[in-house]
């Protein structure tokens, strides 16, 4: 009793158990998918509000939030692009890593221009800006390079793949019209045939040789044979006239023919 009592109670505590963590694994998914909504909104708002500066304002705050908005432009491109092609490119990898360690620097860039927007000394700041500019322009030429960079070599290995299924269709396609070959075959065989049987007779007339004819009641042709000094031959098939089917007897039950009587 006491044995089931135990096995009873630790069941309950792995029920307990298993329901805490997947509570708390549900909260954990939920919170991150609050925080990625809101980290998104806040992106889509304040890129929408460097949009409006970039087009709005003259001057150094104009000029910041251009510098901004194309910095994080070509930054989320490029992060997209990698990120959906390591996934069918483990080679992306190391362009992954590289990004990584380019993306510190663009984060760092952007929160210094972030800075410079609430800066009151216009001039000093006016100053600044061919550094920056130059800056923003090498971060961003590195970027564009990794993701066109990413996006010509998939197209190319869908250029490859496209060629080599084109290959087959070729293939698959000769195999399937089979008939246009079977059709070729039965012309060349007419062609033969229409040459008759005395086509190789007549070639051999025409080489200078005369090869004595068989005789015209198609029966015993060794006297022709032995006066060109050469073996007897033996009788030929007759293929014209067929054997009387009465006197053949092939089967038991069949009769032979009887002999015909003479009065």
């Amino acid at each position: 009793m006491e044995a089931v009592i135990t096995i009873l109670a630790l069941l309950l505590v792995a029920f307990v158990a298993l329901g805490v963590y997947a509570t708390v694994k549900a909260v954990g998914a939920a919170k991150r998918g609050v925080d990625r909504t809101i980290t998104q909104a806040r992106r889509t708002v304040e890129d929408t509000t460097l949009r409006a500066k970039s087009f709005g304002q003259t001057g150094v705050a104009g000029e910041l939030a251009q510098l901004r908005l194309a910095l994080r432009t070509s930054m989320r491109a490029t992060q997209d692009a990698l990120h959906a092609g390591v996934a069918e490119d483990s080679s992306l990898a190391e362009s992954v890593d590289l990004f990584r360690r380019l993306s510190a620097h663009g984060l760092e860039l952007d929160e210094e221009l972030k800075r410079l927007e609430r800066e009151p000394d216009r001039a000093t700041v006016a100053g600044l800006l061919p550094q920056l500019r130059e800056r923003t322009e090498r971060i961003t030429h590195s970027a564009d390079s990794l993701r066109w960079a990413a996006r010509d070599r998939a197209r190319q290995f869908a250029d490859d793949d496209l060629d080599a299924l084109n290959a087959q269709i070729d293939i698959e396609a000769g195999a399937l019209r089979h008939w246009t070959v079977e059709e070729q075959r039965p012309g060349q065989a007419q062609g033969a045939a229409s040459q008759g049987p005395g086509a190789g007779a007549t070639r051999c007339r025409d080489a200078g040789v005369d090869w004595p004819e068989p005789a015209a009641g198609g029966g015993n042709s060794s006297t022709a044979d032995e006066s060109w000094g050469g073996p007897a031959r033996e009788e030929a098939p007759q293929a014209i006239t067929a054997p009387d089917p009465h006197l053949r007897t092939k089967y038991p039950w069949q009769k032979s023919a009887r002999p015909e009587t003479t009065n």
